[in-house]
């Protein structure tokens, strides 16, 4: 039976995160948005970083700092590496440091691949993929910087790039998108050993299908979540706050030993479902 309703918000019995400082990149709408509230929540102080739509990155900020917390909205295009370095340079200057990023932001231009023209396949890249690397070099020099605060947390910093189910799922129609978090996934992987032995822990969440306007189409009518639900065994679609649940955990000390891991939040989508019968 499909089960529709939203998962609840929840309060996090502790706050995990008190005293730290987030940045969550593409944070005014979406998965974005419920990772920057649920860091808020956790005790954080967050920056909500945004491209476009400045007064729904207030809206967020407004309830993050309802919790007791900092929070400012800053705006920067990901991609630029200009606006990333004058990013994390004034919320060090303004915050102190950072703990923890989010490279959440992310976009889709699809097209069939003989009709893909290369400013779609360009903006994706550029996006979702240098876009994660520029956060994430600005970030970790500050960890390096820095160094572990014992009574803050037991690593210097996190990182957590938002991947998909689609770094492990070919998706055709899709060849931009796919590429790019296929290419998060390997990033990942390759600056968590690197960046491992100053005790900063990189990781990475990989979604499945979650309710946000960026896959509308593939939802909101009942015949689209109906074909969607074939391919979660689970038979749920996801929220953003099944994503920020598993951010919040996965950058706190809890997790501290979990070191260049994809965390899949997929509701068994990666299962291939199709073969659930035997294929």
């Amino acid at each position: 039976m499909d089960s529709t309703a939203s998962v609840p918000q929840g309060v996090i019995p502790v706050q995990l995160l008190k005293g730290q400082k987030a940045l969550v990149t593409g944070a005014n709408s979406g998965i974005g948005k419920a990772t920057a509230i649920g860091l808020g929540r956790a005790g954080a102080d967050v920056v909500v970083n945004y491209v476009a739509g400045r007064d729904a990155a207030e809206e967020v900020v407004e309830e993050i700092t309802s919790f007791g917390v900092r929070a400012a909205a800053y705006e920067a295009d990901v991609s630029q590496e200009d606006q990333v370095t004058a990013m994390t340079d004034r919320m060090v200057q303004e915050f102190g440091t950072i703990d923890i990023l989010v490279a959440n932001a992310g976009l889709q231009r699809d097209a069939r691949f003989t009709e893909m023209t290369l400013e779609q396949w360009q903006k994706v890249l550029d996006v979702n993929l240098t876009g994660q690397f520029l956060c994430a070099r600005e970030a970790a020099k500050e960890f390096r910087r820095r160094g572990v605060v014992p009574e803050v947390s037991s690593s210097a910093g996190k990182i957590i790039c938002m991947s998909s189910v689609h770094q492990l799922i070919p998706w055709s129609g899709h060849v931009n998108y796919a590429s790019s978090k296929g290419g998060v996934q390997m990033m990942m992987a390759t600056l968590a050993q690197e960046l491992a032995p100053y005790k900063i822990r990189v990781n990475a969440v990989a979604p499945g299908a979650i309710r946000t306007p960026i896959n509308r189409s593939a939802w909101e009518t009942p015949e689209a979540r109906e074909d969607l639900l074939r391919l979660i065994p689970y038979k749920r679609i996801g929220d953003p706050q099944d994503i920020s649940h598993a951010v919040v955990a996965l950058a706190s000390d809890l997790m501290d030993y979990v070191v260049g891991t994809t965390l899949y939040v997929d509701g068994g989508m990666t299962l291939f479902p199709g073969f659930a019968t035997g294929g």
